[in-house]
């Protein structure tokens, strides 16, 4: 619990008082000077003409020219004076701060790796990309579909890893060391383990932790990932699943990037890797679709394949019903024309057999309507804005069947997946899979786009304005004779990315089971992508489990897509849970309740009446001081997941101890933690970019409590405890507190009983009074204009009482608490028809 007023007697304020000078300049080069009997002088217009001074000869350039790489002819007498005086030199010049060095990677004068082979291949980003960074590849002895090559020994780090655990999906791995990286890694973090997290007082980087990521890469037609073997090494695995494919030498297959803050070292890193590839777009290029901003209701853990227009009506209305409609929905496996092979008698793996829907979804008067008429019911009848159907990337789990009149224009043939080594070990269950025994009917690669916008404009036509495409991750598997997994998924993706950009121009796609660089390297056009394995109701084991994994994969996924955190029940022993990280997720909100089972007080925490919800700014993911923690395994820490409002941030603290994926079991398993509360500590800077809503700030950050409705006002630095149990949650609304004057000072938090309070507030104008005299109490000292969405209870903080409050024109009632300085005013209705926000003014 929180206590709602911290005495300043109990709290020890690190104030530090410095100037913030700009980062760029200093992150983008290391510098290194040896200082002789004549000191160095230069003016900063002398760094126009410098240019970065490889320390290393390139061994792709010796490859090319028949010799050896740089460790190796640095032993011969005829060079080792040439590389002394080269030693001098290079202590004279600028150093890349990412960099290969006498078998070592440096990364800002800090070793990451040892031990590097002479077969590594470096080439630096700094020429054609404004990151400090570099690619790396190797070369073999000879060509082949498959290689691994070690990239040097990791100790002595924090890192934190997004792997597959299985084909279709991501989650989160912490370490120390090379040994502990999962196979499947396709997202490395890696932080130093010397240097302060604090901000340096003079701006000087030297004690600053730095954080390196390592991105495997596609190139050519491999696909690249990491992995750790017993003796500590980190492996580059390359793969073209085909046979038929190979090569033995690889330049570009890994970028590194290094720097001081995680979350820009991050995004410049992917801006970088994007301008490399020029295959995928970033996700903040991309049009995200309306459903984002409006709840929404799937009939996948309603009715599972058994969904019918029926049921589909039912679930519209009775969520209606409770004042939260809903104002898109997914209709989910089900709905589409399937059957088993004639010689299948268990009939376990069916296939498409008709681009139509099937008969639950034909209106018996006029079959001709076909699925036309559950979606004029939806928008016509219900006020639906979105109509979404599912599909998978090959038509439907087991493919299109092959010999079929409707479908033969198509060219599907019979294929069988070969799953990757890494794949497997990971997740053994693959080698009895359904599609793995009986097979998949594949589209031709060359008539894939025909089938997409067949498909695609029929449902346009029919009103559906999206598609959640499902099983992507098969394509990996499908690539043998076709010239490879690249090449195959590109093929795909390709034509799904025309198509979806032809028939629904709302960008209406969701892209699921799609956790593979293979897709998410090649996708320009899809803009939201499920973040994790599955929400499931009836398994106890994975609540805490995929509320870790969502927020983990969101550091990766949120750069080229928008995570969606998934559906969930809102009538579940976890429903608060799962909400409560909905709400701060920056995706899609949507439940996927049995008609007549919902839990309208939760849902009204998240829902306004007219079915917008407050959806943040970006992707929730996890704070600065939990990224290298591991909240599922280690006893000890609580989850802390940040987002942004226009102007204001928000914090979930989560306890997720106890789960998670069981190396040795490849499987997820309850394991032993404790079951007393766990300690844990929020900050204001806890939100990363909470300056931004700030302006001319000190620090001090206003908490509203959502579990308690206390609020509290944190110094800069200062932290405030929390304590909570196996699937306990937490969420605050934080704000920069604004000093209007004369030791007044302000902080709206929003629409208090909502789980994103802050996310109501779409405008905000503060207006310095000039100030009050002793004798003069009653002189106005500022102004607060605020344009608030929505209705219901909104709070703020304030350091006096205020003068007077008004909501347009009309002078409102308000509550005011002296030793917390909330005040709260209540909204009783939507606004006005035609007005998308209150006018509310608080006068101080």
């Amino acid at each position: 619990m929180v206590t709602s007023r911290l005495a300043s007697s109990s709290l020890s304020i690190n104030r530090r008082s410095g100037i913030l000078l700009p980062s760029t300049f200093a992150s983008r080069f290391h510098f290194s000077f040896r200082i002789s009997q004549q000191p160095l002088q230069f003016s900063v217009s002398d760094f126009g003409n410098c240019r970065p001074f490889c320390s290393r000869i390139s061994p792709a350039l010796a490859f090319q020219q028949g010799t050896k790489p740089y460790q190796d002819f640095r032993d011969s007498n005829s060079t080792r004076k040439t590389r002394k005086e080269d030693l001098e030199f290079e202590e004279m010049t600028i150093k890349p701060a990412v960099r290969i060095s006498d078998g070592k990677l440096i990364v800002k004068d800090r070793t990451i790796l040892t031990g590097v082979p002479d077969n590594v291949i470096e080439t630096s980003a700094s020429s054609s990309e404004p990151v400090d960074g570099t690619f790396l590849g190797a070369a073999f002895d000879k060509d082949d579909s498959r290689h691994v090559v070690s990239l040097g020994i990791l100790r002595d780090v924090h890192f934190l890893a997004c792997f597959r655990f299985k084909l279709w999906w991501m989650a989160q791995k912490m370490g120390d060391k090379g040994r502990d990286i999962p196979l499947e890694t396709q997202f490395l973090l890696v932080e130093t383990k010397d240097g302060s997290h604090l901000e340096a007082d003079d701006g000087n980087e030297d004690n600053q932790i730095v954080y390196t990521i390592f991105l495997p890469l596609i190139e050519g037609s491999f696909r690249a990932c990491l992995q750790g073997n017993a003796d500590d090494q980190l492996e580059l695995c390359l793969e073209s699943g085909d046979s038929n494919t190979k090569t033995s030498s690889f330049t570009h297959s890994l970028f590194i990037s290094a720097g001081t803050d995680p979350f820009e070292t991050i995004h410049e890193a992917f801006k970088a890797v994007k301008n490399h590839l020029k295959t995928f777009r970033l996700r903040n290029e991309k049009k995200l679709p309306g459903i984002v901003d409006y709840f929404g209701w799937c009939t996948w853990d309603a009715f599972y394949q058994e969904v019918t227009q029926e049921g589909v009506e039912s679930g519209l209305e009775t969520l209606a019903a409770g004042g939260t409609p809903p104002k898109f929905v997914i209709i989910d496996d089900g709905w589409q024309s399937v059957g088993g092979d004639p010689q299948d008698e268990s009939n376990s793996l069916k296939r498409l057999t008709g681009i139509n829907e099937n008969p639950k979804f034909q209106n018996k008067e006029d079959p001709t309507l076909g699925i036309k008429n559950i979606v004029n019911i939806a928008k016509q009848k219900h006020g639906l804005q979105y109509v979404y159907v599912w599909h998978a990337i090959t038509g439907y789990w087991g493919g299109v069947r092959p010999g079929v009149k409707e479908m033969e224009e198509y060219g599907s043939e019979m294929r069988y997946p070969k799953v990757s080594k890494g794949v497997v070990e990971n997740e053994p269950t693959w080698t009895t899979d359904a599609m793995a025994v009986k097979g998949l009917g594949l589209v031709n690669p060359t008539k894939v786009y025909k089938f997409y916008d067949e498909l695609h404009s029929y449902l346009a036509r029919a009103g559906v304005d999206g598609v959640k495409v499902d099983v992507q991750c098969i394509l990996e598997t499908l690539g043998g004779g076709l010239g490879g997994r690249v090449e195959l998924t590109r093929q795909y993706h390709q034509a799904l990315d025309a198509s979806i950009s032809r028939n629904f121009p709302d960008n209406g796609c969701i892209a699921c089971m799609s956790h593979n660089t293979d897709a998410l390297y090649c996708s320009k056009q899809t803009a939201v992508v499920r973040a994790s394995d599955d929400f499931y109701p009836r398994d106890p084991v994975s609540h805490t489990i995929h509320i870790a994994a969502v927020a983990y994969n969101s550091i990766f996924l949120g750069e080229i897509m928008q995570p969606d955190w998934d559906m969930f029940h809102s009538l579940h022993p976890a429903a608060e849970y799962h909400a409560s990280a909905r709400a701060i997720s920056g995706g899609p909100i949507y439940v996927s309740d049995a008609p007549g089972k919902h839990n309208f007080q939760l849902l009204r925490k998240l829902v306004l009446p007219d079915g917008s919800v407050l959806r943040p700014r970006l992707p929730g993911r996890p704070t600065k001081d939990c990224l290298f923690k591991d909240p599922t395994r280690d006893g000890a820490s609580l989850l802390k997941i940040w987002n942004m409002n226009k102007y204001t941030g928000v914090l979930g603290v989560y306890n997720c101890q106890g789960a998670a994926w069981s190396s040795l079991e490849r499987k997820n398993a309850f394991h032993e933690t404790t079951s007393e509360a766990i300690t844990g500590y929020v900050r204001g800077r806890d939100v990363h970019l909470i300056s931004e809503a700030a302006g001319e700030w000190n620090g001090d950050c206003a908490l509203y409590c959502h579990r308690s409705g206390e609020l509290v006002i944190l110094p800069f630095n200062v932290a405030m405890p929390v304590s909570l149990k196996v699937l306990e949650h937490d969420v605050f609304t934080v704000t920069p507190v604004k000093i209007l004057g004369s030791g007044v000072s302000f902080a709206p938090v929003g629409l208090i009983e909502m789980y994103n309070a802050g996310g109501a507030i779409e405008g905000l104008v503060y207006e310095a009074k000039g100030g009050r005299e002793e004798n003069k109490s009653d002189e106005l000292v500022g102004l607060v204009r605020l344009e608030v969405k929505g209705f219901g209870k909104f709070g703020a903080y304030s350091s006096a009482k205020p003068r007077r409050c008004l909501v347009g024109s009309n002078v409102v009632d308000f509550d005011y608490n002296s030793d917390s300085g909330l005040m709260i005013l209540n909204l009783d209705h939507m606004p006005e028809q035609g007005q998308k926000v209150h006018i509310v003014e608080v006068e101080l």
